[in-house]
């Protein structure tokens, strides 16, 4: 059979690859453990037919669901905090220097605190979570590889969420919570990214929910300076927008608005007066409950 149809760029083999490695890594958060999981995930690829491969209009689809399903079973074996970032079996990738570079720069996209944090969750929180949260999959599509229905996926990102959220930060008085997260806006209305940056933890991380809606982030934002330079680019003053402090989820958080409609709205997770994560909301479904007539207690405060 001629297969000169199956051709692909080689910018594009490279880039489904790492972001298939993106994927395992932030699911197993270990080198090792990534690129023996996407291994397999191309080894699973051509053992198909050729008939069952042509039928696969989005192979990068189909690959992407197969590494999470590989990573989510791997999630749930007993053992799996043996993995290091050796890889697995010593197999001949492991050694090679591409691969190694690959897992230095997703390493620094991901510090091992929120790694830790993500070990915290049950496998299916961490699924649920990174899959949607961190590559924008659809719920239907984490419920292809977590099972479920794309609600119950939703419920477990949500609960993910909270008990992240949780464990990075530490209590602070609504006082102490309301003084930083007003600071970060009026760092953000001066645009002094230096300011802001002093308000983050140096491993702060941003996470953008677009919900493949907007032209989102792809992927968290991780250290002060790039998070205060994503926040700073996403909230750069324009004609007709503002950014208010107002309750968000119990706590004040951020709401910025292009005219008299809400386009975000910035949660603040504040641990010893710095800002340990960002939530940034920018999915018009989820915003649609912000641009009803506004309540007494969403009304916003410039101060």
């Amino acid at each position: 059979m001629d297969h000169a149809g199956d051709a692909v760029p080689i910018a594009e083999l490279l880039d489904e690859r790492r972001y298939l490695l993106d994927v395992a890594y932030w699911m197993l958060g270990s080198g090792g453990a990534a690129e023996s999981v996407i291994d397999e995930t191309y080894r699973r690829w051509y053992g198909l037919p050729d008939s069952a491969r042509a039928r696969i209009a989005v192979p990068r689809s189909w690959l992407a669901k197969t590494a999470g399903g590989i990573c989510l079973g791997r999630l749930a074996l007993p053992d799996r905090g043996g993995d290091t970032d050796q890889g697995e079996g010593g197999g001949p990738d492991a050694g090679d220097a591409d691969g190694a570079r690959a897992s230095a720069e997703l390493e620094q996209e991901i510090s091992g605190v929120l790694l830790n944090a993500l070990d915290s969750l049950s496998p299916a929180e961490r699924a649920a979570f990174v899959l949607n949260d961190v590559f924008g999959m659809t719920p239907d599509t984490v419920a292809d590889i977590v099972g479920g229905t794309g609600a119950e996926c939703v419920e477990l990102a949500d609960r993910a969420r909270r008990r992240l959220r949780a464990r990075r930060s530490r209590p602070t008085t609504p006082e102490q919570h309301d003084t930083v997260a007003r600071a970060v806006r009026q760092a953000c209305v001066t645009e002094d990214a230096g300011l802001l940056a002093s308000l983050l933890w140096p491993d702060a991380t941003a996470f953008f929910d677009g919900g493949g809606k907007v032209r989102a982030l792809a992927r968290p934002v991780h250290g002060s300076e790039h998070v205060a330079h994503s926040l700073m680019t996403l909230l750069v003053r324009r004609p007709r927008t503002t950014l208010t402090a107002q309750s968000v989820n119990g706590r004040t958080g951020l709401v910025a608005r292009y005219d008299d409609q809400v386009a975000a709205v910035i949660s603040l997770d504040i641990a010893d007066h710095r800002v340990a994560q960002v939530w940034v909301v920018l999915n018009p479904d989820k915003l649609r409950s912000w641009n009803q007539p506004p309540s007494a207690h969403q009304r916003p405060s410039q101060a």
